[in-house]
């Protein structure tokens, strides 16, 4: 059986490592000159390792964990020890995550959330109730109606973008119930000890996604972006620049915004995309610094502004050298996207000075745009508009005759996580050897 996989991200590398352990006569074809899809390693010293991509983890990511184990990687806790820096209109230090902002607003907030969170079913959103009135409203017309507390409106579009690296007016409330729901609810998407940031790969993840693709070998090709797939009832073609690769299945394992810019014939019933659809709005910065030298002055390296470009940084220090990570989400990373290199790290730049005026500048700012990425568009995931998920939910995992779906926008369980790719490429192996 001949099977081609489109994408060697997680997704299509988990499912083509076990299709091909089956027998099956797999290729994978990817548009980079790297594998591991939203998933990239940066080298910011020699020998250490920083995630650009997709880094964090917690115990309930179980397959994740076990593909670790077989490749024989390790993990190490997220760094989380000492005070940390806010930026919520003045700067303050304070012991923990929790923000200077009003326990009572911020309770009332979580507490609306977890109210629209728990009302969801999380393997057929489109069928929770009150689904069509929720996926047709925004999360921010929901913020506007439910969150009367100033500090709870300020602090919602950092957690969105923390969280699900979502501008509140590009996501209805269906799918930020639906996230919030799949990735264990907001607690755990929240916490480091105990929660999804609780680890991280020791090296960096994308040694992951170099050990599956060294198991398939020369089964992966890269730099060949798939153009169109042909199918009938004899098999189906799927076409590169490159050339053409003759499949009795295909997997189509990149995100959805990509999917819909292949050619399928026949077409497809139902756009994995819509006009809604939008790309995962984030970039991550790493500064880079000879030793983790915040942790002299009893601080953690955490930090939450309001004021950007970067809405929370943490300590990702790999041995031997000191690295700040950054996040710039949502709106602020269209903004952000269309600067040049030149302005982004001078705004970088003016904004760790402020938040810790004693380091001395980097030796090296590192920006990884995944806004513009053209083999991503966007990053954790895509973003599900209002209507998406009545329209396109249903249809989400059904195979266009020999065509079948994977991707972590195709999990809905730890959807937009590492986890939820996984779990998506063992799915689509364990659908198509049950189909042919």
């Amino acid at each position: 059986m001949r099977v081609v996989v489109v994408g060697a991200g997680l997704a299509g590398l988990t499912a083509a490592d076990e299709l091909t352990a089956a027998g099956a006569d797999t290729v994978v074809l990817e548009a980079r000159d790297r594998v591991g899809g939203r998933v990239h390693g940066l080298e910011v010293a020699p020998g250490s390792w920083v995630d650009a991509g997709a880094a964090y983890l917690g115990d309930k990511h179980t397959m994740l964990a076990a593909a670790l184990a077989e490749s024989d990687l390790k993990t190490t806790p997220t760094a989380m020890v000492g005070a940390s820096r806010f930026d919520l209109g003045s700067l303050s230090t304070r012991p923990g995550r929790f923000p200077p902002l009003s326990a009572v607003a911020l309770g009332e907030l979580f507490d609306a959330l977890d109210e629209v969170t728990s009302s969801v079913r999380p393997h057929a959103p489109w069928l929770s109730p009150d689904a069509e009135a929720r996926d047709a409203r925004s999360a921010a017309d929901w913020a506007a109606e439910h969150l009367r507390h100033p500090d709870a409106r300020l602090f919602f579009p950092l957690f969105l973008g923390e969280m699900m690296a979502a501008d509140p007016a590009a996501i209805s409330v269906l799918h930020m119930a639906f996230y919030l729901r799949s990735g264990g609810g907001t607690g755990y998407l929240n916490a480091f000890e105990g929660g999804a940031q609780q680890d991280r790969v020791d090296g960096g993840s994308h040694q992951l996604a170099v050990a599956l693709a060294a198991r398939l070998g020369d089964r992966v090709r890269l730099s060949q972006p798939v153009r169109a797939i042909h199918q009938d009832h004899r098999g189906a073609l799927v076409h590169t620049a490159a050339g053409t690769y003759p499949a009795d299945a295909v997997v189509v394992a990149v995100p959805p915004l990509l999917a819909d810019e292949i050619e399928y014939r026949p077409g497809l019933p139902v756009g994995r995309a819509g006009p809604g659809t939008g790309r995962g709005c984030a970039i991550k910065v790493h500064l880079v610094y000879p030793a983790p030298l915040w942790r002299d002055a009893g601080l953690s390296g955490w930090s939450l502004s309001s004021a950007g470009p970067m809405q929370s940084t943490v300590d990702d220090s790999p041995p031997g050298v000191g690295v700040l990570t950054g996040f710039v989400t949502g709106a602020e990373a269209l903004r952000f996207s269309a600067l040049t290199a030149a302005e982004q790290r001078a705004s970088v730049r003016a904004q760790v000075s402020g938040l810790f005026p004693d380091l001395p500048p980097p030796t090296a700012i590192h920006v990884t745009d995944w806004v513009a990425e053209p083999y991503s568009r966007g990053c954790y995931a895509a973003l599900f508009g209002p209507g998406d998920w009545l329209q396109r939910g249903p249809t989400l995992t059904t195979a266009h005759l020999r065509v079948h779906w994977a991707g972590t926008e195709t999990s809905t369980e730890f959807f937009g996580l590492m986890e939820g790719a996984i779990r998506s490429g063992h799915r689509v192996a364990s659908e198509i050897r049950a189909r042919y």
